[in-house]
């Protein structure tokens, strides 16, 4: 999600398309969220790390 979320980042920013790079920036910060998360030890979703 992290990557999906950076690609769709740069890319909104090259293209100039603000849709994607709103999307890049909310991927992004959720796949930040449950890496920090699964990092702790706390379950996401019910498993234990989240890839």
């Amino acid at each position: 999600m992290i990557t999906l979320g950076v690609i769709l980042l740069v890319v909104g920013f090259l293209i100039k398309i603000p849709i994607l790079y709103t999307i890049g920036i909310i991927l992004l910060v959720i796949g930040l969220i449950l890496l920090v998360l699964g990092m702790v030890g706390r379950e996401v979703g019910g498993r234990k790390h989240f890839y």
